[in-house]
Order: structure tokens, then sequence, then C-alpha cells
């Protein structure tokens, strides 16, 4: 599994080494304009490749959000591996937010299916079944499985996939990322319940969406 950077993903150093070097460039000319132009590209790119350091809970049966962003549906659907209808939660980010996507649990990656597509707004219903997106089976450490599926947006254009199945990963590790504009989709088993409403912000592994149900 490759390991990103800390501070900046590494997936934005081409955008941000290229948009200063065209301002450098346009500058160097006199061309001001363009030179401004671009030094707010590199800042935008500097700022959405963003990618801060969390603190993600430790206690045991809590699943922390993969993305950064907003809750815009919580609903039934079925499940991206085997169809059986799960509860689905959904997270919006828009280019403001960090875009760096973290596993919700301890587990195993035990499937990963990807699905090229179209680039409709990822908030509407069916940004689920006809945007390009990622799909993941994790095998939770604790017991029991859930899926997890980026999708592209209207702007997003490019899913980043940082795992490969097999591979282990800890709740809040870095496992991907999609560039400006997507969703997350977490679909969870029935062994567990919600901790979060519709439009609610949650933050990629800090907030606690879902805990295992007591036995």
């Amino acid at each position: 599994m490759r390991q990103p950077s800390i501070g900046i993903a590494p997936e934005g150093f081409p955008f941000i080494f290229l948009s200063a070097f065209s301002a450098l460039v346009f500058a160097v000319i006199g061309c001001w304009f363009m030179a401004t132009l671009f030094l707010l590209v590199t800042w935008f790119s500097g700022h959405f490749f963003r990618d801060p350091e969390r603190v993600t809970p430790t206690a045991p049966g809590l699943v922390t959000s993969p993305a950064d962003g907003r809750v815009i549906k919580i609903e039934t659907r079925p499940d991206p591996f085997s169809g059986e209808p799960r509860s689905c939660c959904s997270i919006f980010m828009n280019v403001c937010n960090v875009h760096v996507n973290r596993s919700p649990v301890w587990g195993t990656v035990k499937a990963i299916a990807y699905y090229p597509g179209a680039f409709v707004n990822a908030a509407r219903d069916k940004a689920s079944t006809d945007n390009e997106r990622c799909a993941y089976l994790l095998e939770s450490a604790e017991g029991g499985s859930m899926s997890m599926v980026q999708i592209a947006g209207l702007i997003a254009r490019r899913i980043v996939c940082r795992v490969e199945e097999g591979d282990g990963l800890k709740r809040g590790e870095r496992f991907g990322l999609i560039r400006f504009g997507s969703r997350v989709d977490l679909y969870l088993g029935e062994d567990y319940e919600w901790k979060v409403r519709v439009g609610e912000k949650v933050v990629a592994g800090e907030s606690v969406l879902a805990s295992r149900k007591s036995a």
C-alpha cells in the first residue's frame, strides 16, 4: 500500500508545482495578471490537497467518518457487493473540504470494484449508480463487514485508490482521495446504529458516524 506524505497529499504536487512555475514564468515576463491568476491557482491547489493529521477515537465498536463534508442522506439501498438492502449514509464533499478519505474501522480490504461512469452532481440520487465510482468491501476486525463507495462528482474527474485487496487498515488511516468535489457512501448492517443526522458536518477519521449495537 502506498503511503501518503503528511501535510499535502502527493497527488496534489503536480498541480501545485505546475501552477507555481507558471506564475513564476509570467512574473518574469511582466504579465502580472496571469502571474496573479496562477498564484491564486497555486493557493487553491495547496488548499484543496491539504492532508492534516487527525485524532481518531480508539473506543471499540465505533465507525468514524471516511470523508470530510456534510451528511446528505441516510437511507436503505442495495449494497454494492451483495445487493442486499443496507442502511447507507452519504457524505457530500464540496471543493473546500479535505478530500483525503480514511478508513472507518480497523479491518481488511476484502474486495475492490471500480465502475467507470458519468459525472453528474454527486448530491443527486442517480450518482450512486451512474457516476464513476470505486467500491470497497471491508471486513471489520471486530466482526462483520461493511461497504464504502467513492463517487466522482460534477467537477471531480479522478478517484485515487491507494490500497489493494488484502491490505489491512487502521481506523482513520488514509486509503485514497477524490479530486475536486465528490461523495462517499458508507453501507452498514443491522448490527450498527447511526449517531449522525442529515445535515450534520463530519470530519474524516474523527467524527463518529455509527456504533455497534449492544448485544
